[in-house]
């Protein structure tokens, strides 16, 4: 997770699976604060979690082939999802829900065996997003029978970025929401911006570098925080739609700045995905990006600052 030089108030707690963290330029709006963030995270689990049973997500996944009709916070998260397969080119895919399954990631992570001995069953690529029926307007969904959906590639991030707004336009204080490296920002930042120190835990003992957010939203994605063996086989959490399998290891972490955290979470996850195609990818986009390659070599694009390390700047 990114860490933080906190100038105001901040509170953390376990949240979606991941660690989320709160920070706003004035403490007399943390509780506040905390309340909106709380109800943001509790609608989006009971909308989008893949381990709650009677979330909207595991109802639809379970009447896969029936038309139904969605709520307005899962239409939101289905947007952001299919929004994100379309400008990924099908790199960040909502359809790869079997697949993840199959790795055995069927259960909240701290749940898994770290060794599964269960032999991985033969891959098969997503279904794809061209597949789903689905009208916004009238807000009805069908998802073809063997299709399992899977938004957490988007719908963390989703619930940053609400939050985050939410909290500014009830306090009006600045705020930053994280949630697990995805960070969204909100209100008038602090003198010299939110100072982030960008995770890598394979860099070097020491302060890691240290970026500056004044507005937007900021992601940072890798392979090796949610990993584990299957089968004697090695996996993670983010799946090559095409194969359906985890996408070969090639960043060790990409970090991505964008207007808004499922923007950069966005352009993060295919960044993994697309390996060493990820550059000119990104590249196109514009979007201010750092990738870390599996031996530490950084490449920086989109006008990316050159690393610095230490307290805020």
């Amino acid at each position: 997770m990114n860490r933080h030089h906190v100038p105001g108030a901040a509170t953390s707690f376990p949240a979606l699976g991941t660690t989320a963290t709160l920070l706003t330029t004035d403490q007399r709006t943390l509780t506040e604060a905390e309340r909106i963030l709380l109800d943001e995270l509790a609608a989006i689990d009971h909308a989008c979690s893949r381990f709650r049973p009677g979330s909207e997500l595991s109802r639809i996944n379970a009447t896969a082939g029936t038309t139904t009709t969605v709520s307005e916070l899962f239409t939101q998260a289905l947007n952001a999802a299919l929004r994100a397969a379309e400008l990924t080119g099908g790199a960040v895919d909502p359809t790869v829900g079997r697949a993840v399954i199959a790795l055995g990631y069927d259960r909240t992570f701290t749940s898994l065996r770290p060794q599964d001995t269960t032999p991985l069953p033969t891959a098969r690529p997503a279904t794809g997003w061209h597949a789903i029926d689905w009208d916004p307007g009238t807000r009805r969904l069908l998802v073809p029978h063997g299709t399992a959906l899977d938004l957490g590639a988007t719908a963390k991030a989703l619930a940053a970025d609400r939050a985050a707004r939410r909290i500014a336009d009830a306090t009006g204080s600045g705020v930053l929401v994280n949630l697990g490296g995805d960070l969204a920002t909100a209100g008038q930042a602090p003198h010299g911006g939110w100072a982030i120190g960008l995770a890598d835990d394979h860099a070097a003992t020491g302060p890691g570098p240290v970026v500056a957010v004044t507005s937007g939203a900021l992601a940072t994605s890798g392979v090796s925080v949610r990993m584990w063996r299957r089968g004697g086989q090695v996996v993670h959490h983010i799946v090559d739609p095409a194969t359906g399998r985890s996408t070969e290891a090639h960043w060790r972490t990409v970090t991505v700045a964008a207007d808004t955290c499922v923007d950069a979470n966005t352009a993060t996850t295919a960044a993994i995905v697309l390996g060493n195609a990820a550059t000119a990818w990104l590249e196109r986009t514009g979007l201010p990006a750092r990738l870390v390659r599996l031996d530490g070599t950084v490449t920086r694009l989109g006008g990316w600052p050159h690393d610095q390390t230490g307290g805020p700047r």
